[in-house]
């Protein structure tokens, strides 16, 4: 169900309206009533079930006596309450036990590794509340947080260990009919914005150079797997990357990058590059020129 999600979801542009999101639904449904049965099934049994074999009387005695009408309902323990959030700045803060979560729903591109790997944690189609830090493991929760592509969802840990650090490998990747996800100590126009973004490449982001998931509702359609490029290991695989807009052009680029595709396959090693925002490239993820022609603008 989650994997049919995720696909209905990258195929959003070709299904009917709202297909995904019922999937969507549904999904989020279905675990939360998985995850009730797997309770009561403990609480019920308390241990393995009973076989038919077990079930027959020891040798000399009388047959087992069947109860008739349903089995009894098991009681379980009230959920813990989901702790309240603070808004600051258009980002949520949540108090956890063993850290602060942070989720900036601006930045989100609903890549969902959060409601379908966590859904105890990220509860869809709730009111109220909504996330919860303590309903796993920091550590858990941690690798989760780096899988989120656009850095919407980040965090503070309250035992000590360093918070997320630059990653060891500058990686840019062509999302299939989507943005540009970025890992690398990245600094934007100027500013340090943290290891983790989602630049648009459709042109028709509201929050440009970042992703807001307008490819989506724009119907764009834009490779995840570019010809691979003939080039050398990189001396020096990390460091700062400088990515600075141009007006009404390209995204200048700077610093050690591995470009890979969507699958993980090197497309490319380079330390300078001039990548399209305008959608219209014939040589996608590298501009060919086409804003010019094409009436992109952007600061």
């Amino acid at each position: 169900m989650r994997a049919l999600a995720a696909a209905a979801e990258n195929l959003s542009h070709a299904l009917p309206p709202g297909v995904p999101r019922r999937l969507n639904d549904i999904t989020e449904r279905l675990a939360r009533d998985l995850y009730s049965i797997e309770r009561a099934s403990v609480e019920t049994t308390k241990g393995k079930p009973m076989t038919d074999d077990a079930a027959k009387p020891p040798a000399g005695e009388g047959p087992v006596t069947k109860v008739s009408g349903p089995p009894p309902k098991p009681t379980l323990s009230p959920a813990a309450p989901v702790p309240a959030s603070v808004m600051e700045d258009g980002v949520e803060r949540v108090e956890g036990k063993g850290l602060t979560l942070l989720f900036e729903a601006r930045k989100c591109i609903h890549s969902r590794h959060c409601v379908l790997e966590q859904p105890a944690v990220f509860k869809a189609n709730v009111e109220g509340p909504w996330i919860d830090p303590d309903a796993t493991s920091v550590e858990s929760l941690v690798a989760l947080a780096h899988k989120c592509p656009s850095n919407a969802i980040r965090y503070r840990r309250k035992d000590g260990v360093p918070d997320e650090g630059a990653p060891p490998v500058n990686l840019l990747q062509v999302r299939e009919n989507g943005p540009l996800g970025v890992r690398a100590e990245l600094v934007i126009d100027g500013a340090a914005v943290g290891y983790r973004a989602t630049l648009c490449r459709c042109g028709a982001s509201k929050r440009k150079p970042f992703c807001d998931g307008s490819h989506g509702t724009i119907g764009f359609s834009a490779s995840g797997e570019p010809a691979t490029q003939t080039s050398e290991p990189l001396a020096v695989r990390n460091g700062p990357l400088d990515v600075r807009p141009q007006r009404n052009g390209p995204l200048a680029v700077s610093g050690n990058l591995e470009l890979i595709s969507g699958t993980g396959r090197t497309v490319h090693r380079l330390t300078t590059a001039r990548l399209c925002r305008c959608g219209g490239s014939s040589n996608k993820p590298f501009c060919d020129g086409t804003h010019a022609r094409n009436g992109f603008i952007s600061d």
